[in-house]
């Protein structure tokens, strides 16, 4: 499978092709933070972790002060939780949305409601980090969004269709051909090798990788040298860019990150954010990352604060200033 002489589905290049720097790593367009990649983190080489994080120095004015949005007369109550963008514009066309969306958990006594009526819309090609205090239905927000989660009520649309009434069957194929995961725990198969764990969503799915798009990813993630080795074989930093791979290699409408940078020193997970960054900017990527790090979510465009189940604030064009003063406010 992981072979050199494998064919590939096509020559042509996915979007537009950023050319890596002479080191063979990307130089992430507009980003005040690092972008040289390292085979290995500074605590592996002996050295104490840097801090190159910060605030991208240009946000794409995608996603501005969020406003009502013109949903179906069924769901007129939407939250303000809208980027004007999407204003008039049908729910389907969004990368994801969420309307009335609620999920409860349990019965009587023990019910517990972890989303309460929520109203969500993703713009394609965007960046939007989702934050809370622990309990607050983030992780939730996002697994019913991502179609891992069967909602108790209201209606999830991803990738133009909608997930309610989907028969299991459907809803995985759904999943399987449009969404990308980069989970905490990298969640790569240990008897299989980096390229092998890559390529596996095509494998299944009886797919060809892109030769241009493979060609980017291994050149811009800077595992080209690591593709026969198995995880055990892979720092952390190495194996979440390798799981960031597998989610970005079947062109994903949407890419969800479940806290990517958790595991992380913090160089590799500027890396890898920067790279992500990267994809929104200039592939026209959509991410919807869950976080608990206000300089992780200052990477994004925009970003939800939930608390109870609910949206409570829609912060553009972040800072890590911004996100510490918003989530000192929910916890206070």
């Amino acid at each position: 499978m992981s072979d050199q002489n494998r064919p590939y589905e096509s020559k042509e290049p996915w979007r537009h092709h950023t050319t890596p720097d002479e080191s063979g790593f990307f130089q992430p367009p507009r980003r005040a933070v690092p972008s040289e990649w390292t085979d290995s983190s500074p605590q592996e080489q002996g050295q104490p972790p840097s801090q190159p994080w910060g605030r991208p120095d240009h946000k794409p004015a995608r996603a501005a002060e969020a406003v009502p949005a013109a949903l179906p007369s069924s769901t007129a109550s939407a939250s303000r939780s809208v980027a004007p963008g999407l204003l008039n514009t049908p729910v389907e066309t969004d990368a994801a949305a969420g309307i009335d969306l609620t999920k409860v958990y349990g019965d009587g006594e023990t019910r517990v409601t972890a989303l309460d009526s929520v109203n969500v819309r993703f713009t394609r090609g965007t960046f939007t980090a989702i934050m809370g205090p622990s309990g607050s239905g983030k992780s939730t927000l996002m697994h019913c969004l991502a179609g891992l989660d069967r909602i108790t009520s209201g209606r999830v649309f991803l990738a133009g269709q909608e997930l309610s009434n989907l028969p299991d069957a459907k809803l995985t194929t759904l999943r399987r051909d449009n969404v990308g995961f980069i989970f905490q725990s990298f969640n790569l198969l240990p008897m299989l090798t980096a390229e092998e764990n890559i390529l596996l969503p095509l494998d299944l799915a009886g797919r060809k990788p892109d030769a241009a798009l493979w060609d980017q990813l291994i050149t811009g993630l800077g595992i080209a040298d690591r593709l026969k080795h198995r995880p055990s074989e892979l720092s952390g930093g190495q194996q979440q860019r390798v799981a960031c791979a597998r989610a970005m290699i079947t062109k994903p409408h949407v890419v969800f990150a479940d806290e990517p940078t958790g595991a992380l020193d913090s160089k590799s997970g500027a890396n890898l954010l920067s790279y992500l960054r990267h994809c929104v900017d200039d592939l026209g990527q959509t991410i919807i990352m869950v976080t608990h790090d206000a300089k992780a979510a200052s990477y994004a465009d925009r970003v939800l604060m939930l608390l109870d189940g609910r949206i409570v604030d829609d912060i553009t064009s972040p800072t890590a200033e911004a996100v510490n003063e918003a989530m000192a406010g929910l916890e206070g």
